[in-house]
């Protein structure tokens, strides 16, 4: 073989980044989403974002063309929510949708961009990463149904630190670890890939540290900052790698028992962490460097603890005696393309580990 043709040493992959402009700079909310609209040639606003995001709204919205705005948003995005999200758009004859707030406040925008078309743009107050995603989800009775489409993608999203600094430590810590997730999981998705895999770690490079050092009790701008950079790369590249076996589990728990969006991934993570790792050594190797040489899934449950964060899915409202029926649900929806084969009694053994909140095992140990 010539030198010209020999290998790389890369498996052959197929990409897609997603189009998308990005404004990031602390303080210049309101001003980068005024020329992001004028930008878009916008003239009739609907200004969607949650009651806990009301002070900022305001500020950032104070100078746009408002024709409407929603305040009620919801976790998981509820269907009859979405529907009337749409109705109002059209009644106001919106032609932008701006959503401002986390990820109940974005999931909503997008319900409203899929059904109607109408362009989105995000100002992100927390670290949800929905912003970076052409990902949508709504629940109908207790089911989330989710998808990718090119129209929920926002055209533009603002960042601005600032915006994130009313968001308790807690709250904050619970969203970066979701955010940790998407990279994790990104790691062993069903289009995992080294483009992502190389974004996800960088994420992780500026995500982890800020969260140590948000555990440490060193808080303020410097850290939302790199909060908020590394939640907007560990998002793109979920966006490329698709939903793992992590997501899964969390998108069917989220729909059917209402559990806390953030919290619950926080939860889960070193469990499905602690179950892939054995079988995927180069994801495992890529977050224990993180961690000192400390195991990844251990890293990840002692960083949660660190945090201060819920122990077990116990702690945010799931009976024991929902277990099976979680598992019967989550089951069919397990990526064929998981390292490790899952069935239901793996299935049933991580799910109650993290329910109960225990210790996750050594990665060298299949459970």
């Amino acid at each position: 073989m010539s030198a010209g043709t020999r290998g790389t040493g890369l498996a052959p992959f197929d990409h897609t980044t997603l189009g998308q402009r990005v404004l990031f700079g602390s303080g210049a909310a309101v001003e980068s989403t005024a020329r992001v609209v004028s930008d878009l040639g916008a003239q009739r606003v609907l200004v969607i974002a949650g009651r806990s995001s009301a002070q900022a709204a305001h500020d950032v919205a104070a100078a746009l063309p408002v024709v409407a705005r929603i305040e009620e948003v919801a976790q998981h995005v509820p269907a009859e929510r979405a529907a009337a999200a749409v109705e109002v758009a059209g009644r106001s004859g919106a032609d932008l949708v701006l959503t401002i707030g986390g990820g109940s406040a974005t999931g909503l925008g997008k319900a409203v961009a899929l059904r109607t078309g109408l362009p989105l743009v995000a100002v992100p107050t927390t670290f949800a990463g929905s912003e970076a995603t052409d990902v949508w989800g709504t629940t109908t009775d207790g089911v989330k149904r989710t998808g990718s489409d090119p129209r929920v993608l926002p055209r533009a999203v603002v960042y601005d630190a600032a915006l994130t600094l009313g968001l308790a430590p807690g709250a904050a810590a619970a969203s970066g670890l979701n955010a940790v997730a998407h990279a994790v999981d990104g790691f062993w998705a069903p289009r995992a890939d080294p483009l992502n895999a190389a974004l996800g770690a960088e994420g992780l490079r500026a995500l982890v540290p800020a969260l140590q050092d948000l555990a440490a009790g060193q808080d303020g701008l410097a850290v939302r900052e790199r909060l908020l950079f590394g939640a907007h790369l560990t998002a793109v590249a979920f966006a490329s790698a698709g939903s793992g076996l992590h997501h899964k589990v969390c998108h069917v728990l989220g729909g059917a028992f209402g559990l806390p969006h953030a919290e619950m991934h926080a939860v889960v993570l070193p469990h499905v962490t602690a179950f892939n790792a054995p079988a995927a050594p180069d994801a495992a190797a890529r977050l224990s460097g993180l961690f000192d040489g400390t195991a990844a899934a251990t890293g990840l449950q002692r960083l949660h603890a660190d945090l201060g964060g819920p122990r077990g899915l116990r702690d945010l409202g799931l009976a024991e005696g929902d277990l099976p029926r979680a598992v019967e649900l989550v089951l069919p929806s397990v990526p064929p393309s998981n390292p490790r084969p899952v069935d239901a009694a793996a299935l049933a053994a991580l799910l109650r580990a993290a329910w109960a909140g225990a210790p996750v095992p050594d990665e060298g140990v299949q459970r």
